[in-house]
């Protein structure tokens, strides 16, 4: 507070200290390190613990690791947006699990076990017969676990995908043949090819 006398009479103003700038601490002689603010900026590594089933976007916060308080107060905290890689062989969804496999023709005709990989590792499954491209078959469990419930997870879902080779051999071809003659007999038995 400053007051100034005048003819007038007296005029009272505030403002900011110069000495202290409004802190109420007079530094009397500044260190080089600081500058007089009395921190000094460090970048130091902390290791932290990923939850199972974070989402792109996610964020992650670390109480006090954040930057120092004013004053000797306490240290902010630390916020990490998380971002997370895509894989080749999986797309997901929240909990579910897409992924694509393979199966040749006469598999999916005759149907075949399939060594198919997941997210832990890899499970065989039963690939009925008859299967048809693009069918979905449902892994239940087989997910990314749920975020903040780890021991439920999500289900896996593999389409698949019928491999029909562009060339085959001489003997694979006689043998489709002798295939297409007993299909084309079994459905005239039935009363016609569209019946």
């Amino acid at each position: 507070m400053q007051v100034t006398r005048t003819p007038l009479g007296n005029f009272q103003t505030q403002q900011t200290c110069p000495s202290c700038r409004g802190t109420g601490q007079k530094v009397e002689e500044y260190c080089g390190t600081c500058s007089g603010q009395g921190l000094v900026s460090k970048t130091k590594q902390i290791k932290v613990t990923i939850p199972a089933g974070v989402e792109d976007g996610n964020k992650l916060r670390v109480r006090s690791e954040g930057d120092a308080g004013p004053n000797g107060g306490p240290a902010g905290d630390l916020y990490i947006f998380l971002k997370v890689k895509e894989d080749r062989n999986f797309r997901r969804e929240g909990p579910e699990v897409y992924s694509d496999a393979s199966v040749s023709y006469v598999d999916a005709i005759l149907g075949a076990s399939l060594k198919v990989p997941v997210v832990d590792g890899e499970v065989t499954i039963k690939v009925p017969p008859g299967t048809q491209p693009g069918q979905v078959m449902r892994l239940k469990g087989n997910g990314a676990p749920r975020l903040g419930q780890p021991d439920q997870r999500g289900d896996h879902y593999v389409t698949m995908n019928v491999e029909i080779p562009k060339e085959v051999s001489k003997e694979e071809q006689e043998l489709i043949e002798q295939l297409r003659e007993l299909q084309e007999k079994k459905s005239k038995t039935k009363g016609g090819f569209f019946q």
